[in-house]
């Protein structure tokens, strides 16, 4: 895998942990914690639970699986980067020929849209 396509990997796994954390087992939480948040390599997280470097990429592999799965079910991360994209859509329209009361509306409308992440 290049760096390119783990870092993206990386990415994406530190999203949807954000989303989907508290829906992890505890040992799930605390080893991607430790493998993708702090960096640890599995043979340091293998030390520190003494258990095999196998076992750690094992419980590991089984958490991604598990975060997928929960957004294919759920999608809130794929929710959250449309009204992301969404809101960036709106930002750029032209405010041309709007009342500043219009103006002071829309943008009231768009800080509770970023507002509900």
């Amino acid at each position: 895998m290049s760096q390119e396509n783990r870092l993206e990997k990386t990415n994406r796994i530190n999203l949807l942990f954000a989303f989907y954390e508290r829906l992890l087992t505890d040992k799930q939480q605390t080893f991607l914690k430790y493998y993708f948040h702090d960096d640890f390599s599995l043979g340091e997280i293998a030390a520190e639970f003494e258990i095999s470097r196998q076992a750690v990429y094992e419980h590991i592999k089984r958490a991604e699986q598990v975060l997928e799965n929960y957004e294919e079910k759920l999608g809130l991360l794929s929710k959250h980067e449309d009204r992301n994209r969404y809101l960036e859509e709106l930002r750029r329209l032209p405010d041309t020929g709007m009342s500043e009361q219009y103006k002071q509306q829309f943008m009231e409308i768009m800080d509770r849209l970023q507002g509900l992440d």
